[in-house]
């Protein structure tokens, strides 16, 4: 009775930690609370005691206002769009036959030609096909984390849209190089390096999108 009560237990510890497996994979995949938060400016020096009229650091004009330094805000234009499809057939055909005539006379004349006659086809046809599209539209503003010395900034940012039934949240980071931003401080998604994006929502309408707990579980141990 004890070895059955330890075998029970045993396969009810099993059961919980498949179940808790995608809570631990979706635990794994998200990022730091500050993954994506805003850049500061460094405090700029006090400025040194030599009777100078210019002092620190200086933007040249041929710059304007664009953005170079750490803090500073640039606009990146998402026009992200993907598309990607596949497909491929196969197909294959045999067929065979094989037939013998019987003698008149003799023993084997009580065999008629469709008695020992043989024939065999086999035939195969196969097809699949996969496409997927995804498009994301829109603005959004970031800070420069920052300054490479050739010249490259790492930017990050997020925007957090709260709604009636739910919160959206776009977040981005990625290198972009100072001569892709435009004057007015913009800059296309497609010009960022190593961009990341991430396009979440929290709230009614992004849980009743999921399946339950125990779906999943029942999705993960399925064979089919």
């Amino acid at each position: 009775m004890q070895r059955r009560r330890s075998d029970l237990t045993g396969a009810s510890a099993l059961i919980l930690a498949l179940a808790l497996l995608p809570f631990a994979a979706a635990a794994k995949e998200k990022p730091a609370p500050d993954a994506f938060a805003a850049s500061m400016p460094a405090p700029p020096p006090p400025p040194p005691a030599n009777g100078s009229i210019f002092q620190g650091a200086y933007t040249p004009l041929t710059s304007g206002g664009r953005a170079g330094q750490v803090g500073d805000i640039i606009t990146i234009q998402l026009v992200e769009r993907t598309m990607a499809s596949k497909s491929n057939a196969a197909g294959t055909q045999r067929g065979g036959s094989v037939g013998l005539t019987p003698p008149a006379s003799g023993p084997l004349s009580l065999f008629k030609p469709s008695d020992i006659g043989m024939g065999g086809d086999q035939q195969f046809q196969g097809k699949g096909q996969a496409s997927q599209s995804n498009q994301l539209a829109g603005e959004i503003s970031v800070t420069v984390a920052a300054i490479y010395p050739n010249g490259t900034m790492f930017v990050r940012g997020e925007k957090l849209l709260t709604l009636n039934r739910g919160d959206e949240r776009v977040q981005i980071s990625g290198i972009v190089r100072a001569i892709d931003v435009t004057p007015d401080n913009r800059i296309l998604s497609t010009r960022v390096a190593d961009a990341q994006i991430r396009y979440v929502g929290k709230g009614e309408i992004a849980r009743a999108s999921k399946q339950g707990w125990l779906q999943r579980f029942f999705s993960i141990i399925s064979p089919f």
